[in-house]
């Protein structure tokens, strides 16, 4: 569990496609080096942020300065780690202590999927408003092992205005969205903007959003009550709470028509 409070800015000194070495795992891994301030605790199989995705340390050097990490198929479908290249900047997070002050919000690492920056506008005297796109279409696709595979129901119905959001692992409060457009907006102060891969990127940017899990254990919750969970029922393959109220209006309808025919009879 982290908190979107980014601790450190490092920078991609590796990345293999197939790592085959004993701490590769024979899939990718990322190599972040200038990572020191964040490992003088570090153990092996500990868990690191890296651009908001919750990664394990698979390896890192005696002096402490860079870790690697594996990254599955999973994360590259989801998140924008695999456009990473050597002396790419990353967001760094430990995950939360016992003692620390948790000055974000619930943040789990687990990528939902990526947005892209439609504009940076200054707001004056000194901060930036971000606006971001997310597209209609999914980055989790069905594979040949599992072509039924649920996918995650349209992120943006979990964007709400002073609700919060975590992109490239950064705790940030939205302040606006517009729904039609599909675009949000958050604002970065100075410091904000300095310390995180925002700051650096421009628009058309592709950045990882995580969206708050509450809202998915409310929807899900919600689906589930209204319409049920059972094998065939329209709830599981309708996706979203706009989808639960199709399905309910569906069958309000279906009886009324029902009971009208029956008067008839």
């Amino acid at each position: 569990m982290f908190t979107g409070i980014v601790e450190h800015l490092g920078f991609v000194s590796r990345s293999d496609a197939i790592d085959t070495t004993e701490t590769g795992g024979g899939g990718m891994s990322l190599t972040i080096s200038d990572a020191s301030s964040i490992l003088g605790d570090c153990k092996l199989g500990d868990s690191i942020s890296v651009n908001g995705v919750c990664l394990t340390v698979t390896e890192f050097d005696t002096a402490r300065t860079q870790f690697k990490v594996n990254v599955m198929p999973e994360t590259l479908r989801r998140s924008n780690l695999g456009g990473l290249v050597v002396g790419s900047k990353v967001n760094l997070e430990r995950a939360m202590s016992g003692e620390s002050r948790f000055g974000g919000h619930m943040v789990q690492g687990h990528v939902d999927t990526t947005c892209v920056i439609k504009s940076i506008v200054p707001d004056p005297p000194n901060s930036f408003i971000y606006t971001f796109h997310i597209p209609s279409s999914h980055t989790l696709l069905p594979t040949s092992d599992a072509p039924d595979e649920e996918q995650l129901p349209d992120a943006f119905i979990y964007i709400v205005p002073k609700g919060y959001v975590t992109l490239d692992g950064t705790s940030l409060t939205v302040i606006g969205s517009d729904p039609v457009k599909r675009e949000f907006s958050v604002m970065l102060i100075p410091y904000t903007k300095e310390h995180v891969t925002l700051g650096l990127y421009a628009p058309g940017a592709k950045v990882n959003l995580e969206v708050d899990v509450m809202g998915k254990y409310v929807e899900r919750s919600l689906r589930g009550l209204l319409v049920g969970f059972g094998d065939g029922q329209e709830g599981v393959k309708r996706a979203g709470l706009g989808g639960v109220l199709e399905t309910v209006i569906d069958r309000i309808v279906d009886k009324k028509v029902a009971e009208k025919l029956k008067g008839k009879l």
